[in-house]
């Protein structure tokens, strides 16, 4: 991983601790952020107000691999919301001053509690102030939580803050919910739960060109990251970023069960209104709706009026969001 610091737009990422600056007043927050979600989002609104309060500067730590990939050996890996790409532009967006990236490792783990607030937090970034969402864990174990940061305070001259659980519709917010979430194809509900719409990243692959055949030509994708979660199985309403425009279109996640190809689990995007060849490009696709499951028609002929409705739907939708 890279020692240097880079800018995006006003922010600053720093990678790893070795060419930290000295921040003035920093106010920070420490966790993984996957998703970046409303939650997390409420608690970037404080550290910026906090910051601007007592002129100072807002830093983000978090943590590349995800923990769980580095604690976690049950055979279970955690699936990703955001790849650490993804992180960083929407830590970007919520105007944050700065971003730590720091290495997690066995060793960073095996940290106690105390160790973590001396000789990590106030030893390399000299803390004013100390924002956590109420749920905060930290030092092998996770032993660590608001409560020792409270006892220590006095001692290191930081200040420390606590944010409540937020909720949406009565849930509280938590990256885990929101896998659920996506997992069973509630895409609506994690979007809300995000703040923005779910998206996936990757190339477009040559695929057996049999949407040419009936009309509907598709561009399959490969993910450019194996750990990003995918959806369920079904057919969704997206958007299609390709390089710098934007397009509708409609995508079948599954075993396409229709031509026989039972085993292999596919990513196709059909572009609505588009004729390239785009072939190797790497492309976005945000999740707006999901339009139904994934079925086994009887034929072509009635899994292309299937694809007609759906497009009529996806259309109708498109109109007015």
């Amino acid at each position: 991983m890279p020692t240097n610091k880079n800018f995006l737009a006003n922010m600053r990422v720093f990678y790893g601790l070795d060419q930290l600056d000295n921040f003035k007043n920093p106010v920070i927050t420490i966790g993984t952020f996957d998703g970046v979600h409303c939650g997390h989002q409420a608690i970037f609104r404080r550290i910026r107000h906090k910051a601007k309060e007592v002129d100072g500067v807002s830093i983000i730590i978090t943590f590349e691999p995800h923990p769980r990939m580095v604690l976690v050996q049950d055979g279970n890996p955690v699936s990703l919301l955001t790849t650490l790409e993804e992180k960083i532009n929407l830590l970007e967006k919520n105007s944050i001053d700065n971003v730590v990236v720091m290495p997690f490792t066995k060793e960073f783990a095996a940290l106690t509690a105390d160790a973590y607030i001396s000789d990590f937090l106030v030893a390399h970034f000299h803390p004013h102030t100390i924002v956590i969402g109420y749920d905060h864990h930290f030092g092998i174990n996770r032993s660590g939580n608001i409560h020792l940061l409270e006892k220590r305070k006095e001692v290191f001259h930081y200040e420390i803050e606590e944010i409540s659980a937020q909720e949406i519709n009565n849930s509280n917010v938590s990256s885990t919910r929101i896998r659920q979430a996506i997992a069973k194809g509630n895409i609506q509900l994690a979007n809300d739960f995000l703040g923005y719409d779910y998206s996936i990243q990757g190339k477009v692959i040559e695929g057996d060109q049999r949407g040419r055949t009936i009309g509907f030509p598709t561009a399959n994708i490969a993910l450019e990251n194996q750990a990003k979660l995918i959806p369920a199985k079904g057919v969704y309403a997206v958007q299609v970023f390709v390089e710098d425009k934007e397009y509708n279109g409609m995508l079948n996640i599954g075993n396409r069960p229709t031509i026989g190809d039972s085993t292999k689990i596919s990513i196709e995007v059909h572009l609505l209104d588009f004729q390239e060849i785009i072939y190797g490009k790497i492309i976005r696709i945000a999740f707006i709706y999901r339009l139904r499951d994934e079925k086994k028609f009887d034929s072509l002929d009635a899994l292309v009026l299937q694809l007609q409705e759906d497009k009529k739907m996806v259309e109708a939708m498109m109109k007015k969001s």
